[in-house]
């Protein structure tokens, strides 16, 4: 496993970090018995770099890697925006991963200087925790260009977080390109980066091996987090990260696993996805979207049409 320094942070990573929603209560719903194989893999296949949120609820299972192993590097976030909110989520984080520090802590989807401003109050409690030795860096997450190129001139920001695959999809303001010229300019001006959605929420698994050409080829990015719900997901992309080959009944095995449509919470029930679904698989039901899962095919063509990035393949 190839290993970088997070900008100027002095952290070192992993290429392949593990984004922990995926096995959460939000999406798989694993238990921690059954996440525990999970996350042995990752640390035996020399993940060190571990993705979680105040959101997600995932504490506890990286509290099980954290008690393997102890010099992990744990990067959460939270959407709040006052001291007394990010203190509280703050402490829930160390209480839950039995540590008296985290090493990065973000603030969760920001969209540009306005909204770092509008979360200020927040981000100066983040910096005397810093100070402490509470936390160890600060940055932000963001599915936006003008956030990356906004986190340029905030000499705060030491870490960025942003969404990248090879269509694009997801990015709410601009194209691939867009974003691109924006994470080269964060890592010219220092910032730590890595990226997320590098299969696009699994809407790109179709083309998986150019999205992994694609990524790994992107030199401007420290990490890259992906979505892992399995030993054997854990053992192709850290082969595809090293540049190893993939033995022929793992490919088999990971090809072949049940993934099926997931809508996420925020759905807005706007029925572009319904209305564009020739299986007639998407229906609107109280305001948001549901999935007629015998009806489905996974396609993906629906998430194109999504304005809210709803739409993800588990």
């Amino acid at each position: 496993m190839e290993y970088r320094k997070l900008g100027q942070t002095g952290i070192e990573v992993s290429r392949l970090c593990f984004g922990s929603l995926t096995i959460g209560p939000l999406q798989k719903n694993k238990t921690l018995e059954e996440s525990r194989p999970i996350i042995e893999a990752a640390l035996e296949a020399g993940i060190n770099f571990f993705d979680t949120a105040d959101l997600y609820n995932c504490y506890p299972y990286l509290r099980q890697a954290l008690e393997i192993k102890k010099d992990l590097v744990i990067c959460t976030k939270s959407y709040d925006y006052s001291a007394e909110g990010v203190a509280k989520s703050l402490d829930r984080a160390l209480r839950e991963l039995g540590r008296d520090y985290v090493d990065i802590y973000m603030l969760h989807e920001q969209e540009s200087r306005l909204t770092f401003e509008g979360h200020w109050e927040a981000i100066e409690y983040l910096l005397k925790m810093k100070e402490k030795g509470v936390i160890r860096a600060f940055g932000i997450s963001t599915h936006r260009v003008e956030g990356v190129r906004d986190a340029v001139d905030f000499n705060e920001i030491e870490v960025v977080f942003p969404l990248i695959n090879l269509t694009g999809i997801g990015i709410e303001d601009g194209s691939r390109e867009d974003m691109e010229a924006a994470i080269l300019k964060a890592k010219q001006a220092g910032k730590g980066v890595f990226g997320m959605k590098p299969l696009g929420g699994g809407n790109l698994l179709a083309s998986k091996e150019a999205c992994f050409d694609y990524i790994l080829g992107l030199e401007t990015l420290d990490a890259i987090a992906f979505g892992m719900q399995s030993v054997d997901e854990v053992r192709y992309n850290a082969a595809k990260i090293n540049g190893e080959p993939i033995e022929a009944e793992l490919a088999k095995r990971v090809a072949g696993a049940k993934k099926s449509l997931h809508i996420s919470d925020w759905c807005e029930g706007c029925g572009e996805c319904a209305a564009h679904c020739s299986q007639k698989a998407l229906t609107i039901i109280d305001g948001k979207a549901q999935v007629d899962h015998s009806k489905c095919l996974t396609c993906c063509y629906c998430a194109a049409y999504c304005p809210l990035f709803c739409i993800k393949v588990i």
